[in-house]
């Protein structure tokens, strides 16, 4: 498992934009699976469908990248980079994330050439896909 003190160490985001709590599974250069513990205490909920909140998608693809950043970081097993977020295909949003959700984020690497890595990211919430996506990430000098 790594921890959100170990994850603060390899990603630069910070509250509100942090958007990984842990991560409970990890093989490197293949799969990781986080967690986002969704609640009501989110900034974007006061501004997003105020009287239905729901999670934005953009900020579920972001928690998967996230992932996938931390994936890629600890499987190149580098020191002084940073991972940035390169692109997204083919997102689809299958049910809204609701606060009190436990937001699981898989990420499974399809391609890794040198510093460019892809990945098929999913989202589940009680074990019931709410969007997948493909992302891209390069790691790069800080």
């Amino acid at each position: 498992m790594i921890d959100i003190n170990e994850i603060l160490k390899i990603l630069p985001h910070r509250y509100p934009f942090l958007l990984v709590d842990k991560v409970v599974e990890f093989e490197a250069g293949k799969k990781a699976k986080g967690i986002k513990n969704v609640t009501i205490n989110e900034p974007f909920f006061q501004g997003h469908f105020p009287n239905h909140p729901i999670m934005p998608g953009v900020l579920i693809i972001e928690a998967m990248a996230q992932v996938g950043g931390i994936l890629a970081f600890k499987s190149a097993n580098v020191a002084n980079k940073a991972v940035y977020f390169m692109g997204i295909d083919k997102a689809r949003f299958r049910k809204p994330v609701l606060p009190g959700d436990k937001l699981e984020l898989v990420l499974e690497v399809t391609k890794n050439r040198g510093s460019i890595w892809a990945f098929k990211g999913e989202a589940y919430v009680d074990g019931s896909l709410v969007a997948e996506a493909g992302l891209m990430a390069t790691i790069v000098d800080r």
